[in-house]
């Protein structure tokens, strides 16, 4: 299968300016994917890796850490409202013009610094392994449950879930599985006929909990700093 991979990294932020590029430990946000997706490409698991940016620092930025940025991407498919299956269309498109194609793309976000070279390769095995569209990664909540969501209306609470005050114990809620956007792996023929990076009923690899932060804000990052500063 030949698989390329799709670093995206963007110049806007809104919580944290030029954020993929901040500091973490004394490294660029973005080298921590960097480094897992060059590792995945000498090992020959995946074809091709690049950074699809709108943003000249982070193409620097990304080329002296030894990734191919091969273009710099149109600013019509990079704003804060831009769908993430457009940059991948984009990149897809690029390189047929040069007479190359993929049967997969995987994306993996910088803003998921704890995401491991492990990881990817478990995830590619259980893609290849099975057949299916495409995987997304995931974290286990043992928490979270609709027995104690409420909506809002006026003062009042507004139980999701009519067995809400029941007396349900915690261990009786179930678990759920939340998507923490570290990884998706999505095969080419349905990005282009579903305009979708996420298939009805995807794959999932899941990930410890603390592993899975994806940094939105300056408080996630300061969280990152915490596990991978020592």
């Amino acid at each position: 299968m030949n698989i390329l991979l799709i670093i995206p990294a963007r110049c806007g932020s809104k919580g944290i300016v030029f954020k993929n590029i901040a500091d973490l430990c004394g490294k660029s946000l973005i080298q921590y994917t960097i480094d897992v997706a060059l590792k995945l490409k000498s090992n020959n698991l995946i074809n091709n890796v690049i950074v699809s940016t709108d943003c000249e620092k982070i193409a620097d930025i990304s080329r002296k850490l030894g990734v191919n940025v091969p273009f710099i991407r149109p600013i019509s498919i990079s704003g804060d409202k831009a769908k993430s299956v457009n940059y991948i269309l984009h990149a897809l498109e690029y390189f047929k013009k040069l007479g190359i194609n993929y049967d997969s793309v995987i994306i993996l976000q910088p803003t998921s610094p704890l995401r491991t070279y492990d990881d990817v390769v478990k995830s590619i095995d259980i893609f290849l392994q099975n057949s299916n569209d495409s995987l997304i990664s995931v974290y286990k909540e043992e928490t979270v449950s609709d027995l104690i969501m409420y909506g809002k209306y006026r003062e009042f609470a507004m139980p999701l879930n009519k067995n809400h005050n029941k007396g349900v114990r915690r261990q009786e809620h179930g678990s759920i599985y939340i998507r923490n956007g570290a990884i998706y792996i999505v095969k080419v023929d349905y990005i282009k006929r579903e305009r979708k990076m996420i298939s009805n009923t995807p794959l999932m690899y899941s990930m410890n909990k603390n592993s899975s932060i994806n940094i939105d804000s300056l408080e996630d990052l300061e969280y990152a700093r915490n596990l991978l500063c020592k």
